[in-house]
């Protein structure tokens, strides 16, 4: 759903692109088109881009935040005890 609604918003220029899967992952992509009323199987392997997108985005922020946290540790025990506040 995700990928469908990006694609509706900001439609963008396309390649086609030849891949070779095994049959089980075919047909995966199938029936999952099928249950979900997607049109064709490009939109299918869009929608799983999408969610890997998302995931590498996660990872990222939380890599982030790992390293702010850090900082924030340091910078909030400058010797005030948590009575001063």
């Amino acid at each position: 759903m995700v990928a469908s609604l990006v694609r509706k918003e900001f439609p963008m220029a396309v390649e086609k692109l030849s891949i070779s899967i095994p049959d089980s992952a075919l047909q995966f992509v199938e029936r999952y088109r099928k249950t979900h009323s997607i049109k064709t199987r490009s939109e299918v392997i869009q929608e799983a881009l999408a969610l890997l997108r998302e995931r590498e985005l996660d990872t990222a922020y939380r890599d982030a935040n790992v390293e702010f946290d850090a900082d924030w540790d340091r910078v909030s025990s400058d010797g005030l005890a948590d009575e001063t506040w």
